[in-house]
């Protein structure tokens, strides 16, 4: 990569370069990372404890904190650093490795999204052949190919961004090193790239999507199936929590990298990256807990010293 470029280092412009501001921006991408990290680590060690949540729905949650945890610690520490000491520089080979992570877990938890909506539709859908359709080898086998899937896309992306030739601006109006800001430092010809960019990301998420719109089709004519309003409520209330996260996630992305560039500013773009690196992570675990009846007991049984099986398999 040394080769491609006479670049040597990037800098990040942030969010804001008012002064009276840092402080307050401090403050809160702390108390942000501090969120997320009780909130996803909490609810891991919660679901590892209770044998109550040893379930294939469960499972897939815990995977998808680890992976949100990822994500944000690969982002925040370094916004957090570069606003505590005004240093809002960041090497060529760091801002490579921070957007290399960044996709993995990305791409991953967006197929751990699919994998979670294919869960829900077989325990809807098919509850008597729950148990031996996610059995603990499809769990297993559907998150490793969740973080495979991630480890390739992620290669991808670092392998055509970072072939290109940087020779002028290293100003990267961003705050960490998301893909469209530093092609638009590129001195190389980025129309190809770009709509490979594109390509895969589309790819990706329409690969996910599929599945998830299939499996919550599903699920919904499942559901005007059954009889009983409180059945029904029972089989709403199983998906809503996922369906939430989706929308959630999948706005975000489609914003930040389907939609032309010219359809939103940079600043726009800037508070989207805020909203799908920082706030998701740390709500995910409160959407997934605050209605989730299994969460609230096993939390109260955890809270009052209760005695909880370890996990095994």
């Amino acid at each position: 990569m040394e080769n491609t470029t006479e670049v040597n280092w990037f800098i990040l412009v942030g969010l804001t370069d008012i002064p009276q501001l840092q402080v307050l921006l401090f403050i809160i991408f702390t108390l942000i990372y501090l969120i997320t990290l009780a909130g996803n680590l909490g609810l891991v060690a919660l679901i590892w404890r209770e044998s109550t949540l040893h379930t294939p729905m469960y499972f897939f949650l815990s995977s998808l904190s680890l992976v949100d945890l990822g994500s944000s610690s690969a982002i925040i520490p370094k916004v957090i650093a570069g606003v505590l000491t005004g240093d809002k520089t960041i090497s060529y080979n760091e801002c490579a490795t921070q957007m290399f992570f960044f996709v993995i877990f990305v791409t991953t938890e967006n197929y751990l999204l699919a994998s979670m909506a294919y869960d829900r539709h077989v325990a809807v859908c098919k509850p008597l052949h729950y148990s031996t359709i996610m059995s603990s080898r499809m769990c297993i086998g559907l998150t490793i190919s969740s973080y495979v899937c991630g480890s390739l896309n992620s290669s991808i992306h670092i392998g055509y961004t970072f072939s290109l030739s940087f020779c002028g601006s290293n100003i990267v109006n961003h705050f960490f090193c998301d893909i469209p800001p530093i092609l638009t430092l590129s001195c190389s010809n980025i129309r190809y790239t770009e709509l490979l960019v594109c390509i895969v990301v589309a790819f990706n998420m329409a690969f996910a999507l599929l599945v998830i719109g299939t499996s919550y089709l599903s699920i919904f004519i499942a559901i005007l199936r059954i009889r009983s309003n409180e059945g029904r409520q029972k089989a709403f209330f199983t998906c809503a929590s996922h369906i939430f996260a989706v929308s959630l996630f999948y706005g975000a992305t489609i914003f930040m990298y389907l939609l032309p560039s010219s359809a939103h500013s940079m600043d726009t773009d800037k508070m989207a990256s805020v909203f799908y690196t920082m706030i998701i992570p740390m709500l995910n675990p409160l959407v997934y807990s605050l209605r989730n009846k299994d969460v609230k007991n096993a939390f109260t049984k955890a809270t009052r010293g209760k005695n909880c099986q370890p996990y095994s398999k």
